[in-house]
């Protein structure tokens, strides 16, 4: 099964993307289509051993719209090579060599929803231009005598002149839109805005020409004004919730030098080719992912991981495009270039996520094609009672109908959750935290339990020193220094973590190194023999513990890996070695139970050894002695009481209970598997962001539920109003006009609303309880791209 994410240009108003998904989904082929007009996107899930991409591209074409093309970047770094080249769009469509360039980096969507802002902005002016004299004109104005018609004209074919002006012009999207739905079987805002706009305009017409009566153009031409005011506030809204994604495609740089016959040459970023060596110099950004080959430097990758502190790079490590270089010159090589860079792959997991549909959206789309038809019942049922029942004159009852068919408002409702969705999934991506779809965005708000695997998620999923014990009259530096001098070497996990710990001392140097299997090591240091190992080796060597024999055993019970130095024959200290916790990780368990969220541990250790970090932890549920593949049966265990349950691992035996889990959150630096089966993935590797997750997923159902409030609420209200209901009490067509589309601006505002929200786990949410956050690798963001393309082909 494969996705693809498709630009589609021309999705004007906001249930015209249900057409694109019906069309789509009724291919064979197709498992399923997500289609998001604020994103001016669809995400097809299909089979393409039966269809492929072409027939999408014929089938989107079909439906009325145009698609440009596969909306993942070959390379997100074109976007600011555009800007820099001047190519940014002026108003109006854009050229064919802009489409173009704009396929390229994949940000059509974005620069399409700004050209059709600037569109409705121009509209809108052009619309209150010739309303204004229409309004002096009209005798319903009223305010004062006007001046004479021009050119001898008779005021009422002035008044037709002006209103043509004011309505044909500005109004025709409505129109090509209103068609464009009616002829895929959909009913949306535009088709209420014809029937509304169309039927003022035409009865105004044919009062002016073929039939006394009265005429329409101020109220026709006001209403406009109203609703194209209405619409370009909301598209800007609309536009504002793509940011994140613009951010992102933002990072990397326009351009990049790389050797080509010898000489350094500079090349837009997207013309690297992989296997290419590609220079860097201080402050530059490294445009793709790579292998260093020369060199050394500390690179920033805090854009992308969160990480504050620069990394250290040398040959043979990995770097990642868009991160920043901040001292040395390097060479690497380039190993992922295009849609294959690990920014590419992020962008296209958060495009695929913002068109996922939360429950409440496919309910919510259902209602808004209903609203129209009832809409259209109403007003007509309105006209029918005021003009034939009750006798009320002509002009009253046709502007009843006319503000019944304007106040309705279906994009309320239409955009009510995949605003939010768009904002809530954009602000996760900013801070580390990409939701696959937006059903975990909402199902991460009903969890009762979260389950953590012990290794490599609560802890850092390598041995480290967490204790060191000196003997009498010797310290603890001098334990260490002697051991590091030893295990420099050894290869040996306890080794390294021996070394890493003496960074920063005098260590000093050893001769006569050996390897004694099962038991450490043995070295000489100035002459004296050092041993470095087990229990078994003091009792070979009859080395006396002393006081340390009881405090070895302490440690051993704690379940901690006990290492014994010795000099000369006598005990130096001991070195406690662990599996150390993640600095965040109690404070996540903290906050998960004041939340009221159960906490889990989930690991293969004995209970003696899961008690003792549970109760380090605060974790009161341990589910300890679990083999690999029991561990999705302890989820379904849990499930089967009532509970929901989450799931966070690393690890590919983690994959089943990740997937069998109501939501599962991969660590980032954990397997391709681990995050293949998540619904969420951990970017920062850090325990706390699961908290940041759960937080951002309910104020994000919060702003659902508002939107969808509001939107049932008003509308719940509008249709007695303007159908007369409360008579004497009654709204024109321009108050309804300006109801309508401020119910729609309020839904985008609101959900927009969420990224000023201040959230625990989010931003600057997370500093007070979160602690220090965990240096992440780089390898997390590496796994992330490989995971996506595995993902298109699961």
């Amino acid at each position: 099964m494969k996705t693809l994410t498709l630009e589609v240009r021309g999705l004007f108003e906001k249930l015209d993307h249900l057409a694109v998904e019906r069309h789509l989904s009724a291919l064979d082929g197709v498992q399923r289509a997500e289609a998001n007009p604020a994103s001016a996107s669809v995400t097809v899930h299909y089979d393409e051993t039966a269809v492929d991409d072409e027939a999408l591209r014929r089938t989107i074409d079909a439906c009325g719209f145009h698609c440009v093309g596969e909306q993942v970047p070959n390379h997100v770094g074109q976007r600011n090579q555009m800007d820099h080249e001047g190519h940014a769009a002026q108003g109006g469509k854009a050229p064919a060599a802009k489409d173009a360039m704009a396929h390229e980096m994949g940000h059509g969507g974005g620069m399409e929803m700004a050209d059709m802002v600037r569109d409705m902005r121009n509209r809108f002016w052009v619309a209150l231009l010739f309303t204004i004299p229409i309004f002096i004109y009209s005798p319903m104005g009223g305010m004062f005598t006007p001046p004479a018609p021009p050119f001898g004209l008779r005021l009422d074919l002035w008044l037709f002149f002006l209103g043509s002006a004011a309505v044909l012009w500005p109004s025709w999207p409505f129109f090509v839109a209103a068609w464009r739905a009616l002829k895929n079987g959909i009913l949306n805002m535009a088709v209420l805005v014809v029937l509304s706009v169309g039927t003022g305009y035409v009865f105004s017409v044919g009062s002016t020409f073929f039939f006394p009566g009265v005429q329409f153009y101020e109220a026709v031409a006001v209403l406009l004004v109203f609703i194209l005011l209405g619409h370009w506030l909301e598209m800007r809204a609309r536009a504002g919730a793509s940011a994140a994604i613009r951010a992102l495609l933002d990072l990397a740089p326009p351009k990049a030098i790389v050797i080509r016959d010898g000489q350094e040459v500079e090349v837009p970023t997207s013309e690297v080719l992989e296997g290419e060596t590609v220079v860097i110099r201080p402050g530059n950004k490294i445009p793709v992912d790579g292998e260093v080959l020369e060199g050394s430097s500390l690179v920033d990758e805090s854009m992308l991981t969160g990480e504050s502190m620069p990394v250290n790079k040398a040959v043979g490590d990995t770097v990642i495009g868009a991160t920043i270089n901040k001292s040395g010159t390097f060479r690497y090589r380039a190993t992922k270039v295009g849609a294959d860079t690990a920014l590419a792959q992020i962008v296209k997991l958060v495009q695929e996520a913002q068109n996922s549909k939360a429950p409440a959206q496919l309910l919510a789309d259902r209602a808004s094609q209903w609203l129209v038809l009832i809409a259209i019942v109403i007003g007509l049922a309105t006209f029918a009672v005021w003009f034939w029942w009750i006798g009320s004159p002509l002009l009253f009852a046709l502007t009843l109908t006319i503000t019944v068919f304007v106040i309705a408002c279906p994009d309320a409702l239409g955009l009510a959750t995949p605003m939010a969705v768009m904002v809530g999934t954009g602000l996760g991506a900013q801070h580390g935290i990409l939701f696959k779809n937006a059903g975990a965005l909402e199902d991460a708000t009903k969890l009762d339990v979260i389950v953590f695997d012990k290794t490599g998620t609560l802890t850092m999923g390598e041995p480290r020193v967490v204790e060191l014990v000196a003997a009498e009259g010797r310290s603890e530096d001098d334990a260490l220094r002697a051991a590091a001098a030893v295990d420099r070497g050894s290869d040996h996990p306890l080794a390294l973590a021996i070394v890493k710990r003496a960074e920063g001392l005098d260590v000093p140097q050893m001769t006569g190194f050996e390897n004694l299997e099962g038991r450490g090591a043995r070295a000489e240091i100035a002459g004296e023999p050092v041993l470095v190992g087990n229990r078994r080796l003091m009792d070979e060597e009859r080395i006396d513990l002393g006081a340390l024999t009881a405090k070895a055993e302490r440690l051993k019970g704690e379940g901690r890996t006990v290492v014994h130095v010795a000099q000369a024959g006598r005990v130096l200290g001991l070195i406690a070695i662990a599996d150390a916790p993640r600095p965040s990780a109690k404070a996540a368990v903290a906050k998960l139970r004041e939340r009221g969220v159960e906490v889990a541990m989930l690991t293969g250790d004995n209970e003696g050894t899961a008690r003792r970090i549970a109760g380090e932890l605060g974790i009161d549920m341990v589910l300890a002695d679990v083999l690999p593949g029991q561990k999705a049966d302890k989820v379904k265990e849990l499930q089967a009481q009532g509970k929901k349950v989450g799931m966070v691992g690393d690890g590919v035996n983690d994959a089943p209970a990740l997937t069998q889990a109501d939501v599962g959150f991969a660590i980032g630096a954990g397997t391709d598997v681990a995050m293949e089966s998540a619904d969420v993935v951990l970017m920062k590797s850090d325990p706390y962001d699961v908290v940041g997750a759960i937080e951002l997923s309910r104020a994000t159902l919060r702003k659902m539920h508002q939107n969808l409030f509001w939107a049932v609420a008003y509308n719940v209200v509008a249709f007695p109003m303007a159908a007369g209901v409360f008579y004497p009490l009654i709204i024109s067509p321009a108050v309804a006009a300006i109801a309508m589309s401020g119910s729609s601006a309020l839904v985008a505002v609101n959900a927009l609303l969420l990224k000023r929200t201040r959230l625990e786990g989010i931003g600057g949410g997370q500093g007070s309880a979160g602690g220090r956050r965990d240096p992440v690798e780089p390898e997390s963001i590496q796994a992330l791209g490989s995971t996506s393309q595995a993902h298109q082909t699961h």
